[in-house]
């Protein structure tokens, strides 16, 4: 019998307000399952602004804890209530001066998985990650779902191989990678980068970005958010590049396997020759 997931992912505009945005990313969830989807993944800090524009101390306050804080508690109730698995990327607090670019993953039971944490944090014009973020410390984990087992790589980290293989070597079948990015830096990136890493790891992808020009500076987010699979195709069309949008896809898991099969590129890995990567 084959697996087939019905997945979803949501691209969306900032709407003003963190209470305004938890309530809107809530009614695409209610919208994802009434359609049949089993998980879902939200933008990279979808409960805020992508602050990361301007370095100000004012948006320290956009941190929370993880588990604990607001908003996951929140998501746990919704992911119970709808039977869905939750992706979801906030700006994480663990102590006065340790802020992380953080997702959750919770199960469809409403269950706290855990934590992944960004491990390559930008400090570009626009971009200005690290005044907000310490590196991600919690490796590559991957969840074991009520869907499957899943991992996330957040924005910055997808243009690193690294961590995508890491992923594949703890077994994920679908990454999902909350972003944001705008036109003018690496939009021609964008169709290219996670495409190539589902067909070099043989999996699933979950490609998310904002969309719109958001108050804190002027990068013009682009949207596009898609699923790839292990082939390096698109599953469906890829979403609008200036409108919000819910993607719902299903996923043929059994294609992992099939792939694999045909490529065996985890078979033909030479790990005893690659340790002078780790000196460079």
């Amino acid at each position: 019998m084959s697996r087939i997931v019905r997945a979803a992912l949501v691209q969306t505009k900032w709407t003003g307000d963190r209470n305004s945005m938890i309530d809107t990313h809530e009614r695409y969830a209610r919208e994802a399952a009434a359609q049949g989807a089993r998980i879902m993944g939200f933008q990279e800090v979808f409960n805020a602004p992508y602050f990361c524009q301007v370095q100000d101390e004012e948006h320290y306050r956009w941190a929370e804890p993880v588990p604990d804080g607001p908003t996951v508690v929140r998501m746990q109730a919704l992911a119970k209530e709808l039977s869905l698995v939750l992706v979801v990327p906030v700006y994480e607090i663990e102590q006065s001066g340790f802020c992380y670019n953080t997702a959750a993953v919770i199960d469809a039971d409403g269950s706290y998985l855990g934590k992944y944490r960004k491990h390559h944090i930008p400090q570009v014009k626009g971009f200005w990650e690290k005044f907000y973020f310490r590196p991600g410390n919690l490796g590559w984990p991957v969840f074991e779902t009520a869907v499957g087992r899943v991992g996330v790589y957040i924005c910055y980290d997808r243009h690193f191989p690294e961590g995508w293989r890491a992923l594949g070597l703890a077994g994920a079948e679908i990454v999902y990678n909350p972003s944001a990015t705008s036109r003018s830096l690496s939009q021609y990136l964008w169709q290219l980068e996670q495409p190539a890493a589902a067909v070099a790891n043989e999996y699933f992808i979950a490609a998310i970005n904002r969309v719109g020009v958001e108050e804190y500076g002027d990068n013009d987010f682009y949207g596009s958010s898609y699923f790839v699979d292990p082939r390096g195709r698109f599953v469906g069309e890829v979403a609008s590049d200036k409108d919000e949008e819910l993607v719902v896809r299903d996923l043929d898991l059994d294609l992992i396997q099939e792939v694999r099969q045909g490529w065996a590129f985890y078979r033909d890995r030479r790990p005893d020759a690659y340790g002078p990567l780790t000196e460079a």
